[in-house]
């Protein structure tokens, strides 16, 4: 056999099965979508398709998913119906997640603050209360760094806000680069990324169970797509320089704070990231939940919805004492 044919053989029996994968992964994709269509509506913000699912009156209040997640997420949990109670509630699909677009640029924690920020005021937003889940909480602080006057509370669920070494970086970025990461999405990544997935699921909940509610109704088919996947691959490689930059910032949040984890929490770990945040801004509160993991909105939720109440209760009565000083003022002789 010549060594062109050596060679040829198993190229061409690569390519095939390359393609077949292609194809599998596509029919997959449509599958899912068709499965689990747009929940919410759609807004058009400097040329992104900017997924979004609003409830109830009152107050503005935007949540804000980690990485790999989608809408669905705060709606499985029972949040979205619960706080629109009271609240008017607003979340969003991050670019590339759920039915968001994601267009090729470098979508840093401020780059998805600012288009959220353009989006809830298309929607007639002028203030809003802010939950931010894991990677979220650093698309929330950005949001109140940049719009201080924007954002009257912030509650930061699970989050990662100091630069530390990650393995997860090494092993879930190369989807994300240009080329081979897209040859990657559309064949191997999603058949692999489903493999690991019942076990991802079971680490971000653990040590608490996966509740049924999750397995029935979180649609685990839309995060399996290719453009999800790079999302969550390129938030992923963004994870570490994200929060190295954000650290330097902290400082300037003038909105109440309120920071709630659990304290078995295996995707992040609270004392180098919720307790040491905590000990930078003095007048925040912190939460911290035994027994619970990375999915505090899913294990406990009525906490998760007592620290929003605590956050907004806080935000007024700064108004109140703000406008009472005022007052005071206006009639001192």
């Amino acid at each position: 056999m010549s060594g062109a044919a050596k060679w040829l053989a198993p190229a061409l029996l690569s390519a095939a099965a390359l393609g077949a994968s292609a194809l599998y992964v596509r029919k997959k994709t449509r599958d899912a979508e068709r499965r689990h269509p747009p929940v919410g509506r759609f807004v058009n913000v400097d040329g992104v398709r900017v997924h979004y699912l609003e409830r109830g009156q009152g107050e503005p209040l935007v949540l804000i998913h980690g990485n790999g997640s989608l809408i669905q997420d705060f709606m499985v949990s029972g949040l979205v119906d619960r706080l629109a109670e009271r609240y008017r509630v607003i979340v969003f699909d991050r670019p590339g997640f759920g039915y968001s677009s994601r267009p090729r640029r470098v979508w840093t924690p401020r780059a998805q603050a600012r288009l959220l920020h353009r989006a809830l005021q298309w929607l007639g937003v002028e203030k809003a209360h802010v939950l931010g889940h894991s990677w979220g909480t650093l698309v929330a602080i950005s949001l109140a760094v940049e719009n201080p006057s924007f954002v009257e509370s912030l509650v930061l669920e699970g989050g990662y806000y100091y630069p530390t070494a990650r393995a997860d970086v090494v092993l879930f970025s190369p989807p994300a680069i240009p080329g081979i990461g897209d040859l990657m999405r559309h064949t191997v990544s999603p058949p692999i990324a489903s493999l690991l997935l019942p076990k991802m699921i079971d680490k971000i909940f653990a040590p608490a169970p996966v509740p049924d509610r999750f397995h029935r109704l979180f649609p685990k088919e839309l995060i399996l797509r290719p453009l999800h996947l790079r999302a969550a691959s390129e938030d992923t490689a963004l994870m570490i320089p994200a929060a190295a930059e954000m650290q330097r910032h902290y400082q300037e949040l003038v909105a109440p704070v309120v920071i709630i984890a659990g304290a078995d929490d295996q995707v992040v770990e609270i004392r180098r990231h919720s307790e040491r945040l905590h000990h930078e801004l003095p007048g925040s509160e912190l939460i911290v939940l035994p027994r619970v993991g990375h999915m505090v909105h899913h294990t406990a939720p009525d906490l998760v919805i007592e620290a929003v109440d605590r956050a907004a209760h806080r935000a007024a009565r700064a108004h109140s004492a703000a406008a009472q000083e005022g007052t005071t003022a206006a009639v001192w002789p």
